[in-house]
């Protein structure tokens, strides 16, 4: 089965991009107020984004981007499978949920910040969003792995457990971020392989 690239998306520096066209760019000092000003200016509309974790934040942005192009009907639940990696898991997070346990004097545990402390909880943010109910799964690997994800979504795609795929790297580690996200359809302009996989994760 033929698949292609229909499109791809970037987060990083204080930049958001879709298929190499910027659509945002702010000098902030930190991507907490970077994130606030690429939601509004992204004209995100999802109230329950500033209660998310700074994963998930990041994730749901760079997904809301591709996901727009497609024009989702909302009564409609759609089969797009989701499969995420990164290098820290939710590691960020966990240091934060950590930090409010450590302190018996002052022991006071978040649930709010624990229920992020698995980073595939952003592809559940995702899904609800856009209403997504097909396969999906997040990876931990030392480093971007382009083979996989060509790999895991060309089975999602031939054995029909779903229509499109969005794939990609969301990585968020001590206000350090990235994201590189694709959507893998049945038709597009770019060929869906490990070459041009890793050729758009390194474009800038």
């Amino acid at each position: 089965m033929k698949s292609y690239i229909k499109a791809y998306a970037h987060i990083q520096n204080n930049l958001v991009s879709l298929n190499g066209k910027v659509l945002f760019n702010e000098e902030s000092e930190g991507f907490s107020e970077f994130s606030k000003a690429a939601y509004k200016a992204l004209d995100t509309k999802y109230p329950k984004f500033f209660k998310m974790d700074n994963l998930s934040k990041l994730a749901f942005l760079a997904a809301d981007v591709l996901l727009k192009q497609e024009i989702l009907d909302p009564e409609k639940e759609e089969n797009i499978a989701i499969v995420l990696s990164n290098n820290a898991s939710s590691l960020d997070t966990d240091r934060k949920y950590q930090k409010s346990i450590s302190d018996k004097n002052n022991y006071f545990p978040s649930p709010s910040v624990f229920v992020y402390t698995l980073p595939n909880i952003c592809i559940g943010e995702i899904s609800i969003k856009h209403r997504l109910y097909s396969e999906n799964s997040f990876f931990i690997f030392e480093h971007f792995s382009a083979g996989h994800l060509f790999d895991y979504s060309s089975s999602l795609l031939a054995t029909k457990k779903a229509e499109k795929v969005l794939c990609g790297w969301v990585d968020f580690d001590a206000n350090k971020y990235e994201a590189f996200l694709y959507l893998v359809a049945d038709k597009g302009e770019l060929k869906h392989n490990r070459e041009e996989i890793i050729r758009l994760y390194n474009y800038e």
